[in-house]
């Protein structure tokens, strides 16, 4: 099963997060199917970039969203049709 998660970058006490499509079996940082976007909860405002129509494209082949991405999907696509 794919899962749209967050896969952790950045160094210690600066995280930094990609928005990736991956196998449900795979480890959070591990191999990845397709990055669809990050997320950067340092900067001020809190940065958010997702490619909604991918995120879409994921959805309708079976994807499923974690809680967080669930979160985040929401904040992106409000601020994308405001």
């Amino acid at each position: 099963m794919v899962k749209i998660r967050l896969a952790r970058g950045g160094r210690k006490k600066r995280p930094f997060y990609r928005v990736v499509a991956a196998d449900s079996r795979m480890t959070r940082d591990g191999r990845f199917l397709e990055v669809l976007g990050h997320y950067n909860p340092i900067s001020e405002p809190k940065e958010i970039k997702i490619n909604t129509e991918r995120v879409e494209y994921w959805l309708e082949n079976g994807a499923q969203l974690s809680e967080t991405v669930a979160n985040l999907y929401k904040k992106a696509k409000g601020s994308v049709e405001a």
